[in-house]
């Protein structure tokens, strides 16, 4: 009986043995199961990756690894961590044990690469990736294998050239050696200083102190921090001693701030340093060293000679020319007197400059600011425009004989104020008419330093002042004039003419900006206004006291104005004017798509307040000549319509170092930067343009470079 219980004791204990081992058996080939062996799914058959370790791992210190790619023929090329338009940056994946951790990658200075307005940061030729491992304090390192190699792991990555991209990846065994003393000087070392950013509305800031010695050849700064700047936009470059300030356009959406920004300044082409930034504060000016059409800035005495021609050339603007003609006969009418004529000429031109340097020193100061101004930007805002309209129809009315008002300005009342005033006015009422020659000085004022920019503006309002500014010191002039008599009456009502087309002008120009229920209450107060002007008039020719009645009459309508005016704006929206090319409207991801298609590219910047703009659409643009040139070669149109304030259009407009508009640019078939064309021009410019450059399409690329 004992024999038998010992056997079935015996048995128990086996099948119990047994039982344990099929489980044992069955978990280990579900745990397999459920971490399914690694493989490579594409292979490394265009760029070849070979995992390097230097040396032994030793606990408590810092491991150093290296991965160093391939290519199997000179078209392949590699991507940096972030590859920027299009392409893919690494994936590594290392099996450590349990403690151990991977440092950040530390990789060479990319290259640029832009193709079709897209920018990559990129590797040509054999490079090495050095990536460094934390072995914890107390690690087992000798339980490491040191024959098959301590660490395996897995490599995703991308191969292109300029026409396919094609996935790799690599399953990775460490070997011992590689030539990590001449990889750890290829790398970017790191930039001991702190650094700090801002963001403003329309770019990132950095402020890096670099010592003045460093020679900045070709500086460029690759931002590691995905989707945050326009990567093919200019960066501008300033250097005030130590320090270097960058400014580098943000990417088309407003992204949120990011806690830190890190990234490569390179130097040049192979060197450079990586940094670390953190918010701060970022100092403005400095010298110029690098930046939009920072090469292209043309000598500080051609700027002075273009805004003083630039500003010579606004008298003869409608808006302008009956001021300016009026306040010229004030000085016949007023007699020989010298002393009189020297002061309003220096009050005239006091009122001009005045008025030019305080337009442009708060444009600079808003963009200081981070906001997204340029030149005439006053006429961008709605209740600038319907006092303009409101302005102007008064003017008229006074030219026209409705009402007397010795005291205004433009009527010629032969003060110094009077003068200063009508100066004034006349600079404020010619900022949308930019010319040809101010182009140059306007877009390199926003590039100078504060002071050469200053002067600029300075000088184009002595620009706008001059003739009246001869006509007061030089008598001779001033003889040449007729003189006074009844025409000088009926020359002031023809006047009238001129500034009245300005206030229908301004009537379309309200309705652009504002909209058309907008417009019609400006038309209701301009109504309002001429009402009460009409009988201040009729009461001056009877003798009788007249300005009350004008509050009496006019108030009510400037009460409704003030209340109806705001609930009735409608910001203009995107909708593009009608043309005979149907472009599209601008947007730089529109533009990018436009380029990347091979085709030629025709972009013009305009406003609805832009005379220049005006009539270079109608001389220039819209013919069909042009239309059928452009058809035949293929070429995309877009405009960009800047008539109210649109940040992203002013900051394209920065980058082309350009502060205003009419701005014209042509992109030909595969160039890298567009062509800038003149202010003013002919149709001829455009057709011949297009018979030069017909479209050529290019190859996609693929769709996996494109991720």
């Amino acid at each position: 009986m004992s024999r038998a219980r010992t056997f079935l004791l015996s048995v128990r204990q086996f099948a119990a043995w047994a039982l344990a081992l099929i489980a044992s058996v069955m978990l280990a080939g579900v745990a397999h199961a459920q971490q399914p062996e690694r493989r490579a799914l594409y292979g490394d058959q265009n760029i070849a990756v070979t995992l390097f370790a230097d040396g032994a791992p030793v606990a408590g210190k810092e491991w150093m690894l290296a991965l160093r790619f391939t290519p199997r023929a000179h078209e392949w090329h590699g991507y940096w961590s972030n590859p920027g338009d299009a392409g893919q940056g690494m994936k590594l994946t290392l099996d450590l044990p349990a403690g151990w951790q991977v440092g950040e990658a530390r990789y060479p200075v990319p290259l640029r690469l832009t193709i079709s307005g897209l920018m990559n940061h990129i590797y040509e030729g054999t490079y090495a990736v050095l990536v460094p491992v934390i072995v914890p304090p107390g690690a087992d390192v000798g339980a490491l294998p040191r024959i098959t190699g301590p660490i395996t792991g897995h490599v995703e990555y991308l191969a292109c050239t300029d026409k396919i991209c094609v996935p790799q990846d690599a399953l990775l065994d460490t070997r011992l050696g590689g030539d990590f003393a001449r990889w750890r000087t290829q790398v970017t070392p790191p930039l001991a200083a702190g650094v700090d950013f801002a963001i403003t509305r329309s770019a990132l800031r950095l402020a890096i102190p670099l010592p003045a010695s460093v020679a900045l050849n070709d500086p460029h700064v690759f931002i590691s921090n995905a989707n945050l700047v326009d990567y093919a936009a200019s960066q501008t470059f300033r250097r005030a001693g130590d320090m270097l300030t960058v400014e580098i356009p943000l990417a088309d959406y407003r992204p949120d701030t990011p806690s830190a920004v890190g990234g490569i300044l390179a130097f040049d082409a192979g060197a450079g340093v990586e940094f670390g930034a953190i918010p701060g504060d970022v100092p403005s000016g400095g010298d110029l060293v690098a930046g939009p059409q920072g090469a292209l800035i043309p000598p500080l005495w051609t700027l002075v000679l273009g805004a003083l021609a630039g500003g010579l050339l606004l008298n003869i603007m409608p808006c302008v020319f009956p001021i300016l003609s009026l306040k010229a006969l004030s000085l016949v009418r007023a007699g020989g007197s010298e002393a009189h004529a020297r002061a309003e000429g220096l009050a005239y031109t006091a009122g001009v400059v005045l008025a030019s340097l305080a337009l442009g020193g708060v444009m600079l100061a808003l963009r200081a600011a981070g906001e997204q101004v340029g030149w005439a930007f006053q006429l961008q805002e709605p209740g600038v425009v319907v006092a303009l309209l409101v302005l102007a129809a008064v003017i008229t009315a006074n030219f026209a004989g409705v009402f007397e008002l010795p005291a205004l300005p433009v009527t010629g009342g032969g003060e110094p104020s009077g003068a200063f005033a009508t100066g004034l006015l006349a600079a404020f009422v010619a900022t949308p008419c930019t010319g040809p020659f101010m182009a140059a000085a306007l877009g390199a004022a926003l590039l100078l330093p504060v002071g050469q920019a200053l002067l600029l503006f300075a000088l184009l309002g002595l620009g706008l002042a001059l003739p009246f500014l001869l006509l007061g010191f030089i008598p001779a002039l001033r003889r040449m004039l007729p003189r006074p008599g009844p025409w000088m009456e009926r020359f002031r009502r023809i006047m009238a003419i001129p500034m009245g087309l300005t206030a229908l002008a301004l009537v379309w120009l309200t309705a652009q900006v504002g909209g058309r229920p907008f417009a019609l209450i400006a038309l209701l107060l301009v109504l309002g206004v001429m009402i009460a002007l009409s009988v201040v008039g009729r009461l001056q020719r009877s003798g009788k006291m007249a300005w009350p009645a004008f509050g009496l009459i006019a108030a009510p309508f400037l009460v409704v104005a003030a209340i109806a005016l705001p609930s009735t704006y409608a910001a203009k929206g995107k909708e593009v004017a009608e043309s005979i090319h149907n472009p599209a409207p601008f947007s730089r991801a529109a533009l990018a798509q436009a380029r990347a298609s091979g085709k030629p590219v025709f972009v013009w910047f305009t406003a609805d307040w832009c005379v220049t703009c005006k009539v270079n659409e109608s001389v220039a643009i819209e013919r069909e000549a042009v239309r059928d040139a452009f058809a035949a070669a293929g070429v995309v149109t877009m405009v960009g319509d800047w008539t109210v304030r649109d940040e992203a259009i002013t900051a394209f407009l920065t980058q082309q170092g350009v502060a205003g508009v009419p701005l014209y640019l042509w992109y030909a078939p595969g160039a890298s930067a567009p062509q800038q064309l003149p202010q003013v021009f002919t149709q001829d410019l455009l057709i011949d343009l297009a018979d030069q450059s017909p479209g050529t399409p290019l190859p996609a690329p693929a769709a996996a470079g494109l991720d």
